[in-house]
């Protein structure tokens, strides 16, 4: 049976949701290999996301917009996203424990609304055509991955207990499924679709270069960092024979 486009929208977001379990993994690892593996997973993730905007999201884009209307609307994703990381505390940590941000209510509200906008991409990438809603949801879900393990920790750190921590943040993470309830009925009802994609582009490029770039390419040796280049072009070319196969 073929699932409609709501289904699939439903399917996604939830996949997203439960992504917040993730943190449970935390407990299950010793600190220093969770910091390898994450960076590991934090590089693919920068070369994933850039793909994602140089080959799929903006160009699709530009398929619909004028090339000022869709750099302008880029940038008004940049600058949101900005505001939503200084002014909601919403960041990325990609240690097992964090001890940058003790304030757990304003983690988990700034994550609710960032998620909720996840919803409202992956909604809009749907909107267009299921194999993009796919690819654009995996790549929200890879970046969410390493984000939720950290969270989970500066959660703990911050003073909640530890199921107390998944719960909420697995509460946190469903606003993406409220958001592509809201994304399917509006944005088709509107067709603002294809305005939502440099917007998305815009906030993967702030994700990519402002918050996980610095993370792997912190002072150390230049031969430690040749994995993680690898990697970063590992998810490049991954996004690449993506719009190959897909179109």
């Amino acid at each position: 049976m073929t699932l409609s486009i709501l289904s699939w929208i439903l399917l996604m977001t939830f996949i997203n949701g439960v992504i917040a379990l993730g943190g449970s993994i935390t407990l299950l690892i010793s600190k220093r290999n969770l910091q390898k593996t994450l960076l590991f997973l934090v590089s693919f993730s920068i070369g994933g996301l850039l793909g994602g905007v140089i080959f799929h999201l903006l160009p699709e884009a530009l398929g619909g917009l004028t090339p000022f209307k869709t750099i302008a609307i880029t940038i008004m994703g940049i600058m949101a996203f900005y505001l939503i990381e200084k002014y909601l505390h919403w960041h990325h940590c990609h240690k097992g424990k964090c001890d940058v941000h003790p304030y757990t209510n304003l983690i988990l509200f700034g994550d609710a609304i960032h998620n909720f906008i996840d919803g409202l991409i992956i909604a809009s990438s749907f909107l267009i055509n299921i194999p993009f809603g796919i690819l654009t949801s995996m790549l929200i879900i890879l970046h969410e991955l390493p984000q939720e393990l950290g969270d989970f920790g500066v959660l703990v750190y911050g003073g909640m207990s530890k199921k107390k921590a998944l719960i909420y943040n697995f509460i946190s993470q469903l606003t993406a499924v409220l958001g592509g309830i809201v994304g399917y009925y509006f944005l088709e009802a509107h067709n603002y679709t294809i305005y939502l994609l440099p917007f998305a582009a815009g906030g993967f490029l702030y994700i990519a270069i402002n918050d996980l770039t610095p993370e792997v390419f912190k002072k150390g040796k230049a031969i430690k960092k040749l994995p993680h280049i690898i990697a970063i072009i590992l998810g490049l070319v991954i996004m690449l024979s993506a719009k190959i196969l897909v179109g």
